[in-house]
């Protein structure tokens, strides 16, 4: 026998590579950071589309319920949904230094808001009503600023301020220029609602927006439950399709659904930027206006509508200074 027969042949042993790793480099800060800047606009335009809603949803509710039992029993119901998700992910209490923050949420957003404006659209139209929300992103974006200290580029402010300029012209002459009996409400309503944003955006930066709008929705729980008892004891049922149906949205779909995305894609981009993005709310408000309440649109709208976006293309291209 040879030897080179006897001996053992070896045979190589192939070791795995990551290739693919190789083929796919990481991505840069850049990349990331542009990736994030539009998943958070997604997200923040999402919300905006459901915070257009609100109003007529708001609207067909007030067909079936006084407004204290309709804000009351939105609260509630939008909290059963947010505890239930809560406890399915087994979220954690938040921290005690996030409750103070928590609270501004439930006040401004959970309680406030929609009790003011539901006040309101007693009196105004919804057309009237979206004064407020064209108001809110110059708000927002001035109490962001006085809160977190960043302060927006000139050029920001200048697009800002023409945006909200265009919606109030727009919606007052939608509604023939006359101020409601609303407007009170209307008013507050932008301050509470403003805070509670500003809020609850710092606060997605540490907890995730789902669990800020959540915990926010159940800590003000037994405020609403009380408020509920109350309303439904003095104000009159009318269960009706409408009613059910804005009640059902009001809870799922502005309440929880929408600031969920809401408060996640402002703390991917900043309160500033994304509150620029509901310039756009008050149009799209009308346009549901129409489309589920019948009411008429103005010829101007068109022409609004692209002013508006054009200020929300320079907001989005401004630098933070």
């Amino acid at each position: 026998m040879r030897t080179q027969n006897s001996a053992t042949r070896s045979t190589p042993i192939a070791v795995a590579t990551p290739r693919a790793a190789n083929r796919l480099p990481a991505a840069s800060p850049a990349a990331l950071r542009a990736r994030s800047a539009r998943s958070g606009t997604a997200l923040a335009c999402l919300g905006v589309v459901a915070f257009s809603l609100t109003f007529p949803a708001t609207a067909w509710g007030l067909e079936s319920f006084g407004p204290w039992s309709f804000v009351a029993v939105r609260s509630v119901l939008a909290a059963a949904i947010a505890g239930a998700f809560l406890l399915a992910a087994r979220a954690p209490l938040p921290a005690r230094r996030h409750w103070p923050g928590l609270a501004v949420v439930a006040g401004g957003v959970v309680v406030g808001y929609p009790l003011l404006t539901t006040l309101a659209l007693t009196t105004a139209t919804t057309s009237h009503a979206a004064v407020v929300v064209g108001l809110l992103p110059l708000t927002t974006a001035a109490l962001s600023a006085l809160r977190t200290g960043v302060r927006p580029s000139r050029r920001f402010w200048a697009a800002a301020v023409a945006g909200a300029a265009v919606v109030l012209g727009f919606t007052l002459a939608q509604s023939g220029g006359s101020l409601s009996a609303g407007d009170g409400y209307l008013f507050a309503a932008l301050l509470a609602c403003a805070a509670g944003y500003t809020e609850g955006g710092r606060l997605a930066r540490d907890l995730p927006g789902w669990q800020v709008i959540g915990w926010a929705l159940v800590a003000s729980l037994p405020l609403n439950l009380a408020g509920a008892a109350v309303g439904l004891a003095y104000e009159p049922v009318h269960l009706g399709v409408h009613g059910v149906a804005g009640l059902l949205w009001a809870a799922a779909g502005s309440t929880f659904l929408g600031l969920y995305v809401w408060y996640r894609g402002m703390a991917e981009i900043g309160a500033p930027r994304a509150s620029q993005l509901q310039l756009a709310q008050p149009l799209l408000t009308l346009l549901w206006s129409v489309a589920l309440l019948g009411e008429e649109l103005s010829p101007a709208a068109p022409a609004a509508a692209c002013a508006v976006l054009v200020c929300i293309a320079v907001t989005q291209r401004a630098q933070s200074g």
